[in-house]
């Protein structure tokens, strides 16, 4: 079991949320279960992820990321992946996934 932490911040139709630690085949039901619940029942119109304190990633991470994506289409909000760090920022465009979604920033793991 990972130690990831997902933390969530809605406020203005906007759902910001934070995740600190590993995405990976460990933790990705977990986050996604999390994550799920707070789209459903926020509904936002904005959602953003925010990837700078995410220290490793797998395929699992990019299913929750590519996910999220769908859900977010169903309900009509926009997707912003937000400051991932160089490593994850590679993996996301080796997949494609910024063809698709929006990434805004450059994370450095800074404030992690």
């Amino acid at each position: 079991m990972t130690n990831t932490i997902v933390e969530f911040d809605f406020s203005e139709n906007i759902l910001r949320i934070t995740i600190k630690g590993d995405i990976d085949h460990h933790s990705a039901k977990r986050i996604r279960e999390s994550i799920d619940n707070q789209i459903i029942s926020k509904k936002p119109l904005i959602i953003i992820l925010e990837l700078n304190c995410v220290e490793f990633m797998d395929s699992s991470g990019l299913g929750l990321i590519l996910g999220r994506y769908t859900l977010a289409c169903e309900i009509g909000a926009k997707i912003i992946l937000y400051k991932p760090s160089r490593r994850i920022r590679k993996i996301l465009e080796l997949a494609g996934i910024e063809r698709i979604i929006e990434i805004e920033g450059d994370g450095n793991n800074e404030a992690c």
